[in-house]
């Protein structure tokens, strides 16, 4: 009789622990994962905050970190303020500030000891109070529901179909709209499960792309129901992997005439680590983590139509076998240049990797725009 009880008393414990353990993990999922459409939490910098020590006509004096001194112009951010900053001028003469080109004040007012944030997100608001161009809000019927979305008309019928990633808003899209116009190019930047005015996810986290990709294929057909002959996805971060999973599994992939990929989400239980991490997850959870996200990722991704879908977190999309544009580099801390690097090798005869250095996560533009956007124009002439 004791050793029953003894044994009954184990086995209590252990299922204890293992539902215990599964808790922790979803809890770890969620704080790595989870998405707000509150209040969107930029992933591509895992810096800390930083303050506004001073501004002057065309300066501002910021906190120096690594974030701080990278090339190019990023948003400054917080929740009543936003505005752009150029490059860096020069040092402060205090020895942790830096100072760089105040390009614009968008919303409220720099003052001193304003707590910031640093983001590749130049603007906010919609294209007509950003950049004064002409659009139309529109709305995608999809699975998870309606999707709001931006539309800019161009002459062409081939359309692009802007895809935001985790942490950040259609408003990060943005910033190559000026360019894309300018190339007579419609875009359509829709929104996805989590965003603002979109449905929620069932689950309240990303699947980085896994399950968000049906999303993009209901853009897929909204572009092509309202003229779109040929279409180029185009997506940051886990929206890179939304564009791959769509190109390779929508039933309209054949009218896909390319993907361009900023930040690919292509190593997803590294990119699970490296959230976890940034926001806080204790240590011993985070492998907790990144097995709950391989669980629900891996359920998510079988859910294509074609059956087919990746059978779990590491492997990814299947790779497409049409023209790829990659953006990335090695300074990414939160999906590894290293993968991207591989894709290219294996598929030299369809994938052109344009290497940015010093670019943070999701940042490949700001960090070069002039660069950026000749690869770009590029690999975009032959397929308008």
């Amino acid at each position: 009789m004791r050793r029953r009880t003894t044994a009954a008393v184990a086995a209590t414990t252990l299922l204890a622990t293992g539902a215990a353990t599964a808790a922790a993990g979803r809890w770890a999922r969620g704080a790595a994962l989870g998405v707000s459409s509150r209040a969107p939490r930029p992933a591509g910098f895992a810096g800390p905050r930083l303050t506004v020590h001073a501004t002057a006509a065309g300066r501002v004096t910021l906190t120096r970190s690594l974030e701080t001194l990278r090339p190019g112009t990023y948003g400054i951010t917080s929740a009543t303020r936003h505005a752009i900053v150029g490059p860096v001028l020069e040092m402060a003469e205090e020895p942790d500030a830096v100072v760089r080109r105040l390009e614009r004040v968008i919303r409220g007012e720099l003052v001193p000891g304003a707590t910031m944030a640093l983001t590749p997100q130049l603007y906010a608001g919609d294209p007509g109070t950003a950049l004064g161009i002409d659009h139309t809000d529109v709305e995608i019927p999809a699975e998870s529901g309606p999707l709001p979305a931006w539309y800019v008309p161009g002459e062409r019928d081939t359309w692009v179909i802007a895809l935001h990633g985790l942490g950040a808003t259609r408003e990060h899209p943005l910033n190559l709209l000026p360019f894309l116009h300018r190339h007579r190019l419609p875009v359509l930047l829709p929104s996805y499960r989590g965003d603002l005015g979109a449905p929620r996810p069932r689950s309240g986290v990303s699947s980085l792309g896994a399950a968000e990709w049906h999303d993009a294929d209901a853009a897929l057909r909204f572009a092509i129901r309202y003229g779109a002959r040929r279409l180029v996805l185009h997506g940051w971060s886990s929206g890179a992997a939304m564009a791959l999973y769509a190109a390779s599994h929508s039933p309209l992939r054949g009218r896909v005439a390319g993907v361009v990929l900023d930040s690919p989400v292509l190593d997803p239980a590294a990119t699970v680590r490296a959230l976890a991490e940034h926001r806080g997850v204790p240590g011993p959870l985070v492998p907790l983590a990144v097995g709950a996200a391989r669980a629900g990722i891996g359920a998510d991704a079988g859910r294509s139509p074609d059956g087919e879908g990746p059978p779990g977190l590491p492997a990814g999309p299947r790779e497409p076998r049409l023209p790829v544009l990659l953006f990335h580099g090695p300074g990414d801390t939160i999906a590894p240049y290293a993968a991207s690097r591989a894709l290219a090798e294996r598929h030299p005869e369809s994938v052109v990797l344009h290497t940015v250095h010093q670019a943070q996560h999701g940042a490949m533009w700001n960090a070069d725009p002039h660069g950026y956007e000749e690869a770009l124009r590029r690999f975009l002439t032959p397929l308008m």
